[in-house]
């Protein structure tokens, strides 16, 4: 039979097939229906295309992905994929079959292809990998490692530790799990929120997915078939967060131009020939811009070039691009999935990215361990950029992936060093994680509804070593009354930035106010300037992100170049004491939350972060960069929120009709749809969606999509 779609009353799809291929196509369409804009932005974005239609913005994009090889490599995972699992590879070729039969009709709805005068295209077979490894190829955060040569080149060795996080581009995510023992049903409940940027369409789709076979509900990432990092199948549920491992490398290449063709010399003193040919970015409204593509022995070469002086030639060296594999076999063994063994076994098969994964049973069984593909090589590898003509920096394997522990009924994961501390090289700070399992040892007994209240906790540890030297300063000591007050209101405050509390705003200006000043010493002069690298890496690289990210390290170290930190604070309350709205403006009027769209303003959707009125036409947010609520703002730089929760859940075991989730924004991503938006206040102010499984509460769609009768508003 063709796919049945139904609706909940949040517009969610519901889809229900006859078998596994079936389905697949199913939800393909049923994406291309919801999401025709979203799909065609990734599809271009993975083959290094969109700057045909979105213009010189993108162009920087486009020339990575062109360099990096990002396509070619797809395409080869996909062959792989065939040779070794063709029954995946039919059932992604599906997905693509459904795709294109719904883009027609999905592109009619979406204004954003009318407003640039885009023409909805072709997926191929391999477009779903594309779209995974374009989603995930800086996850891992290799550019890191750029920024950890600059300090060590400008600052010594030792300055390093000072701002150990991997950079405003992963801010990581929350999960937690509460044995059966911690129940009040008995059985085990998963919970949490990745992190990510927040997109409008979001980044997660949540669908259900039914055939004889399995019958899962989850979010899926549209583009990609399946329900890869949340689902639930009725008897066993899963949840990851990102593992923080390091899986990729960067090598600092010697290459020369020889004749038509370009060489690179190897560890054993040879120079070889390099892969090189040239692809032409088109770019709307502006110049083609031609792309010389070149990879050697150790991967595609992202940084520089042999006719490039200003800097180094670096190359990029990934799992994906060596092995031929995205660990997309690991997609349909977990929709099978029965119980945790049979999780557990098909995350041996997982790849990219590497994750920490938590699951469940109805059985009780439990799991918390780390999936994906980690090479085994040498430590610098792991860190800096490695010699590429210099022997010892060959790949040999794969790391055993670890497992972690459940310990007393509990299993939290955020980033913090845990199972996959073997793995990785920076962390995030423990605070999320000691948060989360403080607030879940303070109950004896849990339920679905009840933890839906750990995801907006918003204590801020963080802030304590900046409160320590603000309580350094002597009122008697030339404090205004401004001034004194001001210290001594965030003396007092309770280090929860509440969206409608004034201290929190106070602090949040005071800690700007302080970044700024840290950035512009003199003592970090050398890090100001980043070099001239690509434009893609700058997050990386700027001095002021940095900065901010690792405030708390920098104001706790017990000396940092001299620089008197107390004065320094001084100076930012003074600052901070003299504005007209400290005491009055509240943390969200100016903490509001800034989607990030492809097209600036499209019709009928609200301005964009570069709109006057951005700050106006979304709402004002609780949470910060290191709350339980982690959405993220950049202290110094903005007080916007571009990155937080791009979704949360709770899954239950022992009824899964009592799971709860929820979106930033909606089910549908066309602008002006009755879903476009209206799950917004319930994420904004903590409520989360029911789970809807019972087949008679949901609306059946016509083949057309539309309701075949009045559509049912079930809120309970």
């Amino acid at each position: 039979m063709a796919t049945e779609i139904y609706r909940d009353a949040w517009g969610i799809p519901h889809l229900r097939a006859s078998d596994a291929l079936e389905l697949a196509r199913g939800q393909g369409r049923v994406t291309a229906l919801d999401r025709a804009w979203q799909l065609e932005v990734e599809r271009h974005r993975a083959q290094g295309t969109s700057a045909v239609f979105l213009g010189a913005e993108a162009v920087g994009w486009d020339v990575f992905a062109r360099r990096a090889r990002l396509d070619d490599t797809a395409r080869h995972c996909y062959a792989t994929l065939e040779r070794r699992d063709p029954e995946t590879a039919a059932w992604v070729r599906a997905y693509t079959d459904g795709v294109n039969a719904g883009l027609g009709e999905g592109a009619r709805r979406a204004p954003e292809f009318a407003a640039t005068g885009l023409a909805p295209g072709r997926w191929e077979p391999w477009t779903p990998l594309g779209v995974w490894l374009a989603t995930h190829i800086l996850f891992a955060g290799f550019p890191a490692k750029l920024w950890r040569e600059q300090v060590v080149a400008k600052l010594g060795a030792d300055a390093v530790a000072l701002f150990a996080t991997d950079g405003p581009g992963t801010s990581g995510s929350n999960g937690w799990l509460v044995s059966g023992e911690r129940s009040v049903t008995g059985l085990p409940l998963l919970a949490g929120d990745p992190h990510r940027y927040i997109e409008d369409p979001g980044v997660y789709q949540q669908v259900r997915l039914s055939c004889p076979e399995f019958d899962v509900v989850g979010f899926a990432v549209p583009g990609v078939p399946g329900i890869a990092h949340f689902g639930h199948t009725g008897t066993a549920a899963w949840a990851i967060t990102n593992g923080m491992a390091d899986y990729q490398d960067l090598y600092e290449e010697r290459i020369r131009r020889v004749g038509a063709g370009v060489e690179a010399l190897d560890p054993d003193g040879t120079w070889r020939p390099a892969h090189v040919h040239r692809e032409v970015v088109e770019v709307a409204g502006g110049e083609s811009v031609e792309v010389e593509v070149i990879e050697t022995g150790r991967g595609p070469v992202v940084i520089g070039g042999p006719d490039d002086g200003r800097t180094e030639t670096i190359s990029l060296r990934h799992p994906p691009r060596v092995t031929g594999d995205l660990g997309f076999s690991a997609l349909l063994p977990l929709l099978r999935a029965r119980r945790v063994a049979d999780i557990d076994r098909a995350l041996d098969l997982w790849a990219e990215p590497v994750n920490v994964v938590l699951a469940a049973d109805t059985e009780g069984g439990l799991l918390h361990r780390v999936a994906g593909h980690v090479p085994v090589r040498a430590e610098v590898n792991r860190t800096r950029l490695a010699r590429a003509w210099e022997p010892g920096h060959e790949w040999h394997g794969r790391h055993e992936t670890p497992y972690g522990t459940v310990d007393d009924g509990l299993a939290v994961m955020a980033n913090q060093r845990g199972p996959s501390t073997p793995l990785g090289v920076e962390f995030a700070p423990p605070h999320r994680a000691d948060r989360i399992r403080d607030l879940l040892e303070e109950r004896k007994r849990w339920s679905a509804a009840d933890l839906s209240a750990v995801h907006m906790d918003t204590h801020l540890a963080s802030a304590r070593p900046l409160l320590g030297l603000l309580a350094a300063l002597d009122p008697l000591d030339g404090l205004t009354a401004e001034e004194a007050e001001l210290r001594d209101s965030l003396l007092r405050w309770d280090c929860r930035m509440d969206a409608d509390s004034t201290d929190a705003a106070s602090y949040a200006a005071l800690r700007s106010a302080v970044v700024r000043r840290l950035a512009a010493h003199p003592a970090f002069a050398a890090l100001a300037v980043p070099p001239a690298y690509p434009e893609i890496f700058r997050p990386w690289l700027a001095l002021l992100p940095r900065i901010a990210f690792a405030l708390e390290g920098l104001l706790g170290t017990e000396e940092l170049y001299g620089i008197d930190r107390t004065a320094l604070v001084r100076e930012a309350v003074t600052e901070v004491a003299a504005e007209p709205t400290t005491g009055t403006a509240t943390w969200g009027e100016r903490h509001r939350l800034a989607p990030w769209r492809a097209l600036p303003t499209t019709p009928h959707s609200p301005p964009a972060l570069n709109s006057p009125d951005s700050s106006d036409a979304e709402p004002g947010l609780s949470g910060d960069h290191d709350c339980v609520l982690c959405t993220s703002s950049v202290p110094g730089l903005t007080d916007l929120s571009a990155r937080g929760p791009a979704a949360r859940y709770v899954w239950d075991l022992a009824r899964r009709e009592d799971s709860l989730w929820v979106v930033p924004l909606g089910a549908s991503g066309v602008p002006g749809s009755a879903h476009n938006r209206d799950q917004l206040p319930l994420w904004t102010r903590g409520d989360l969606v029911p789970v809807v499984t019972d087949w008679t509460r949901l609306t059946k769609e016509t083949h057309e999509g539309e309701p075949t009768g009045d559509e049912r508003r079930d809120d309970r």
